[in-house]
């Protein structure tokens, strides 16, 4: 089995499982360059094993992930090649096997934005999400600015985007975006028993189903992820954006 490169995200297998944890609970998981690309790498080996028939994505057993770790986004350079960040995006929208999470605690930024991708989510109901873009003067990523609408209609996707407030579990699972909101420590063994319970399917019948639901939403997500970045790279430019960048940098100091 393919090893990750990163110390902070773990692949294991189970029973045609992939498991792809990850574990940074000092920095709440928050995600750097280089567990973004381990994350992207262990989506690929597990859509290319034959023995792997369901991806799992989880956190550790009080948090998900809360998103970017600012330091590490602001201190990596800009190059030609795309951002870490991008390509997991990449790799999780065009995933051939079936994608579950199972989600604890916070899941922030790109914590609630790669949830839109799977095809399963169960969270435990004292866990929270939030999209915070516009708090942060930047703009939705990951495609969501096309899945949020797509999932729940207009109006709850411009609540939860534009005033970029905390939400619960619960009110995921109304909106359509959770499956199943769940006590904290039952989260995991039921997603990992889900999953289980699809691996032992028909592989190939499985996929087939996915690509036919997702069919129509391949090219719209590729072409929303690319105007998203080009907006976000502006945004974050903006005196807004780098305010708060810099207040927020200036509190972790103190």
């Amino acid at each position: 089995m393919t090893t990750s490169n990163d110390p902070h995200i773990h692949y294991t297998k189970d029973s045609g499982v992939f498991i792809l944890q990850i574990d940074r609970p000092e920095k709440k998981n928050a995600l750097t360059a280089g567990m973004y690309l381990a994350l992207a790498e262990g989506v690929k080996a597990a859509d290319s094993d034959s023995e792997v028939r369901v991806i799992l994505l989880r956190g550790t057993a009080d948090c998900f992930t809360s998103g970017n770790d600012v330091n590490d986004f602001v201190s990596t350079p800009e190059h030609n090649t795309e951002r870490p960040s991008v390509a997991f995006m990449k790799a999780i929208a065009h995933a051939r096997k079936p994608l579950i999470a199972a989600v604890n605690g916070l899941a922030i930024g790109i914590g609630t934005t790669m949830l839109m991708h799977c095809d399963l989510v169960y969270a435990a109901k004292d866990s929270f999400l939030q999209l915070p873009f516009t708090r942060l003067g930047l703009c939705p990523e990951a495609g969501s600015s096309f899945l949020t609408p797509s999932i729940m209609g207009h109006q709850r996707a411009s609540e939860l985007l534009l005033l970029g407030d905390r939400f619960s579990a619960t009110k995921a699972a109304q909106y359509g975006l959770v499956n199943e909101a769940l006590e904290a420590t039952e989260v995991f063994p039921y997603a990992l028993g889900k999953a289980r319970e699809l691996a032992a399917l028909p592989g190939e019948a499985v996929q087939t189903s996915k690509h036919l639901l997702k069919r129509n939403q391949s090219e719209a997500i590729d072409e929303t992820i690319a105007l998203e970045l080009v907006n976000f790279s502006r945004l974050l430019q903006s005196p807004e954006a780098q305010a708060i960048m810099q207040a927020f940098l200036a509190r972790k100091k103190t």
